[in-house]
C-alpha cells in the first residue's frame, strides 16, 4: 500500500505555505443510504435536507431533544449516499443517536470506513488540482464527482478543496501532486480562523446551535418544520435568549513558555481587578513559534476592549480574530 509522508511542523497562520495538502486522518463521515435517507435525516438535523443536490453543500447540526448539539457537519451527496462530514471526535455519540431512531425508517446508517479524506489548501490550490482534474467545483457548485473522486470546494479566507475517495485512490492523487502534506492540526487551525465549530467528546451536548454560530453560517433552516431540538433552537432565535457565541482568539505565549490546552479549559475576562470566567475552549492550535490559536464559546457581547486570558496561564493575553461572517442574529 502506498503511504504519504506527513510533515511534523506546525507553522503559524500567517506563515502557512502558499499551497499545501493536509492528511485528514481524524476526519470522517456518517453515511446514510436507503429509500428514506432524506426523509429520515430531515427530521433529525437543523438544515433543510430537501434542498440537498448532487452538486451543493449544506452546513448543519445534529441536536438532542433539548436542542444541545451532538455534531456540526458539512452534508454532501456521494454516489446517492448522504455523507455528514466531520471530525471523527464528534461522530460516536451522533451516530449512536441517529441509529437509535433510524430503526423505524428504511435507511442504513454507518460510519464510513473505506474512504480517505485530504485537503488541498492555498492560493494556488486551483492550479494544482488542474494538474489532475479538468473540471473543478466552485462557490456556485461546491461539490463535483469525478469518477470515484468527490471534490468539495470550501469558500473562506483560505481557498480549500476536500478530496474524498477510496483510500488507495486518494493516496495516489495526493502523492502525485508532490505537495508538502501536513497533519490534521493545520485543518483545525484553519477551521478556528474560519469560525467553523470543532466539537470533541468533552464539548458534545454542551451548546445549542446558535452558541456555535450556526445561524451565522447558514446552518439552520427556520422554515423547514420539525426536527429534533427544533423548539429550543426556534425559541433561542425568536425570543433573543442566546447570550453566547463562538469566537476565534489568538495570542503569543509569554517567553515562549510551554502551554498546554484542552477542550473544556476556561477563558477568563478581567472585571476591575478580578478575573471571572468568560467561556470555554472548544479547540486549540499551538504553532512552533509559540503563537497559539483558540476557538471558544464566550459571552456574545465580548469585544476588543475586553481583557482575556487562559485560566491557569496568568501571563497569557488573548485577542479576538475577525471572523469571515457577521454574528448578528438575522
Amino acid at each position: 500500500m502506498m503511504t504519504t509522508s506527513v510533515e511534523n511542523t506546525l507553522p503559524s497562520y500567517d506563515k502557512l505555505p502558499d499551497t499545501f495538502a493536509i492528511s485528514l486522518a481524524e476526519y470522517g463521515a456518517i453515511a446514510l443510504h436507503g429509500e428514506e435517507q432524506s426523509k429520515y435525516l430531515q427530521g433529525q438535523v437543523t438544515c433543510d435536507v430537501n434542498t440537498l443536490e448532487d452538486n451543493n453543500l449544506l452546513l448543519g447540526a445534529h441536536c438532542d431533544a433539548k436542542g444541545k448539539v451532538f455534531s456540526v457537519f458539512r452534508l454532501i451527496n456521494r454516489h446517492k449516499t448522504h455523507l455528514l462530514l466531520q471530525p471523527t471526535a464528534s461522530i460516536s455519540s451522533s451516530l449512536a443517536e441517529l441509529k437509535k431512531f433510524g430503526v423505524f425508517a428504511k435507511v442504513t446508517i454507518e460510519q464510513t470506513e473505506s474512504l480517505a479524506f485530504y485537503a488541498i489548501v492555498g492560493k494556488n490550490a486551483t492550479e494544482v488540482l488542474h494538474q489532475q482534474f479538468v473540471e473543478l467545483p466552485n462557490s456556485l457548485t461546491p461539490v463535483l464527482q469525478v469518477g470515484s473522486t468527490t471534490i468539495v470546494y470550501l469558500a473562506g479566507k483560505l481557498k480549500r478543496y476536500l478530496i474524498i475517495d477510496e483510500i488507495t485512490a486518494a493516496e495516489k492523487i495526493i502523492n502525485d501532486f508532490s505537495l508538502a502534506i501536513y497533519s490534521q492540526a493545520l485543518w483545525d487551525l484553519i477551521e478556528i480562523n474560519e469560525g467553523f465549530p470543532l466539537l470533541s467528546p468533552e464539548t458534545v451536548l454542551s451548546y445549542v446551535p446558535q452558541m456555535l454560530n450556526l445561524q451565522a453560517i447558514h446552518g439552520i433552516s427556520f422554515t423547514k418544520g420539525c426536527y429534533l431540538g427544533q423548539e429550543t433552537v426556534a425559541r433561542m432565535q425568536y425570543l433573543g435568549k442566546n447570550k453566547r457565541a463562538l469566537f476565534s482568539l489568538k495570542s503569543k505565549s509569554a517567553n515562549n513558555d510551554s502551554i498546554t490546552m484542552h477542550a473544556g479549559d476556561i477563558v477568563e475576562q478581567q472585571l476591575g481587578k478580578n478575573w471571572r470566567k468568560a467561556g470555554d475552549i472548544l479547540a486549540s492550535y499551538i504553532s512552533d513559534d509559540g503563537t497559539y490559536y483558540l476557538q471558544a464559546v464566550l459571552a456574545s457581547d465580548i469585544d476588543d476592549t475586553t481583557n482575556l486570558r487562559i485560566k491557569h496561564h496568568e501571563q497569557s493575553v488573548l485577542s479576538l480574530v475577525e471572523l469571515p461572517y457577521k454574528l448578528a442574529d438575522k
